[in-house]
């Protein structure tokens, strides 16, 4: 199954490196992702992962790195894979 994962991060130095490092280590490999900035001047980044496992688990690890403020997370369609 397909997930995305949107996450809102203060915009300190290694934030990023720390989300995908995470990312990666907990068995989530990244499929896709994409970062911008908000008015506040913080990170929201678009985080696109495959697993059978659920994304919970990754969302609980990731609330523990100080730098995120607010994750969520979507199911993506086959149908919407195809699209983009």
């Amino acid at each position: 199954m397909r997930y995305r994962l949107e996450l809102k991060l203060k915009r300190a130095e290694g934030a990023l490196i720390r989300v995908l490092g995470m990312t990666e280590r907990r068995g989530y490999p990244p499929h896709a992702i994409h970062a911008n900035l908000d008015g506040d001047g913080r990170w929201l980044l678009a985080l696109v992962i495959d697993s059978n496992r659920s994304p919970e688990t990754l969302r609980q690890q990731l609330l523990k790195i100080h730098d995120v403020d607010a994750i969520s997370i979507s199911a993506l369609q086959e149908l919407q894979e195809r699209a983009a």
